[in-house]
């Protein structure tokens, strides 16, 4: 399993631009940490409404106080969400004109999400295969919330980079 980054938002690992064709030398390459991002009842709320999961859990602080985490919890699904939007921090391919989000592998929750948590992640890239029109990359993306000894979410995330690979 990779190592989890718990470094505040101000200590993000800086963007890696590659070109597309550049993709394969980061083959088993640990790519760097995201941002944080605040993860509050309203946020909690709302993906319960869009997902229809209410559970009091998720949506009751009232009745969560005395449950398990003394708190509520996000969904292990909203933190999963996130996925895209903090790799994005982490990694740009210049000359791809086409990302498809091919699915994922493996999804772990090791660990809750409290309300107001920051969720960051790092991303190592396992391995990169070229494909017809581009290439498909298979990355470990491992979630942390500062306080936190484990990871709160840890995937393998597949992504087809599509465009000219004759550069």
């Amino acid at each position: 399993m990779t190592p989890h980054s718990s470094a505040p938002a101000d200590t993000r690992s800086p963007l890696r631009r590659v070109r597309l064709t550049d993709l394969p030398s980061l083959a088993g390459r640990q790519l760097g940490a995201s941002r944080r991002v605040l993860i509050d009842q309203q946020r909690i709320d709302g993906f319960a409404d869009a997902t229809g999961d209410h559970q009091w859990i998720h949506v009751d602080p009232e009745r969560a106080k005395n449950g398990p985490f003394g708190t509520t919890i996000a969904h292990g699904y909203l933190t999963l969400s996130l996925a895209v939007e903090l790799f994005w921090d982490i990694l740009e391919v210049t000359g791809s004109e086409q990302v498809i989000n091919y699915g994922l592998d493996k999804v772990r929750f090791p660990a809750p999400v409290p309300v107001d948590s920051e969720v960051g992640a790092t991303a190592t890239v396992d391995a990169v295969d070229a494909i017809e029109g581009g290439y498909q990359v298979a990355v470990t993306l491992v979630f942390d919330v500062p306080g936190i000894e484990r990871p709160v979410c840890v995937c393998r995330m597949i992504l087809r980079y599509l465009g000219d690979t004759d550069d």
